[in-house]
């Protein structure tokens, strides 16, 4: 063959491989934010389950705990926003945060005082079982407040999710009603903040990124937390006068609650809704497995099987969803085309109009 194709070959070739160059980083990079989100996820569970239980560090204060961790998110986004000037605050008027900021602070304050206050009673892999009936909660609080619509087959699905969650709520061997009970409710608290946000703050075409949204929900999470506080934990820590703030331990912990909040982020901007989704399976079973070898939680095969259903269910419930946003964005896309098609066509018909004119007048 003639040299010239030798050389178009070669060109083509490199242009493959610097392509698959990017893309591999571009895989990297996002399996370095899931890997660093599972890993900021797990440590911040297993190291609030170990300080609350009792068995191990002991000390079952949830709102005292939560309150910390808000302390100390509030301080290190208040020094990231108003003294290093690292992201921008966000104008809001006093309407959007008294009708917004502050009633996602309360559920978000709820959701933790209370999912916190289950690892007291029940294993950390049993919590990750009960978590798998997010997303059922989150679609019939959509439906309550108008924001999705009632679909027999996706409901279906939500039924399934929940049958996979009672299997295995029936098949776990430190089953505890009260633990259950206040993980439920977490659950409950967390899907009505998660369908807030999309309602309110979407709505009102406010995007918060974490440092800013933890800068405006934490202080009032901290104020809303403070009330049951004074009542419930205040009178018992001040009958227990041995307590010592253990700065490392609580320094830690808050370190990494804080750390999480910013992978969220990175994850949710930089990789899809999906890889989010994806990744929170893997971490779940990674738990699960986690607190049956290390923590010597007991899994039992029934648990195992509902959870398994349930989270077959997660699952076909998020691939359902991601179709859905596709042939959105499929939709916006053509619709593009056909304007731009349609302009196109307008600029033509003007041009050809002119001409014809300018045609008439030299003849």
């Amino acid at each position: 063959p003639p040299p010239f194709h030798h050389h178009r070959y070669h060109q083509k070739m490199g242009k493959g491989a610097a392509l698959s160059n990017g893309v591999v980083k571009k895989i990297i990079l996002s399996y370095t934010y899931v890997a660093i989100w599972i890993f900021l996820s797990f440590t911040v569970i297993v190291y609030n389950k170990y300080i609350l239980d009792r068995k191990l560090y002991g000390w079952p204060f949830p709102i005292s705990l939560t309150m910390i961790h808000m302390t100390f998110c509030s301080s290190l986004a208040f020094l990231l926003v108003r003294v290093f000037k690292v992201v921008e605050p966000v104008s809001l008027s006093r309407n959007v945060y008294l009708t917004c900021i502050l009633p996602i602070g309360a559920l978000y304050s709820v959701s933790l005082w209370l999912s916190n206050s289950a690892y007291i009673y029940l294993s950390v892999s049993f919590i990750q079982m009960l978590k798998a009936l997010m997303p059922v909660a989150v679609y019939t609080i959509g439906i309550l407040f108008k924001k999705d619509s009632f679909n027999n087959s996706t409901m279906g699905n939500m039924l399934a999710i929940s049958v996979g969650v009672a299997i295995a709520a029936y098949g776990e061997a430190k089953y505890d009603s009260w633990g259950v009970f206040l993980q439920l409710l977490a659950v409950l608290f967390e899907a009505t903040r998660l369908v807030m946000i999309q309602i309110l703050l979407t709505s009102k075409g406010i995007s918060l990124n974490p440092i800013t949204s933890l800068y405006y929900v934490a202080p009032s999470c901290l104020v809303f937390l403070s009330i049951p506080w004074i009542f419930v934990e205040l009178p018992i820590l001040r009958q227990s006068s041995s307590f010592q703030f253990d700065f490392a331990i609580f320094g830690t912990n808050s370190l990494c609650a804080f750390a999480l909040n910013l992978a969220v982020f990175l994850l949710v901007g930089k990789t899809s809704a999906l890889t989010m989704n994806v990744a929170g399976v893997v971490k779940d079973w990674l738990l699960i497995a986690f607190s049956w070898s290390v923590i010597k939680d007991t899994v039992t095969p029934v648990n195992l099987i509902g959870y398994g259903l349930a989270f077959l269910g997660v699952a076909y419930y998020n691939h359902k969803k991601l179709q859905a946003l596709k042939a959105k964005e499929a939709q916006k896309k053509s619709q593009q085309a056909d304007e731009e098609a349609g302009r196109l066509l307008t600029e033509r018909d003007s041009n050809g109009s002119s001409d014809g004119k300018k045609g008439d007048s030299q003849a």
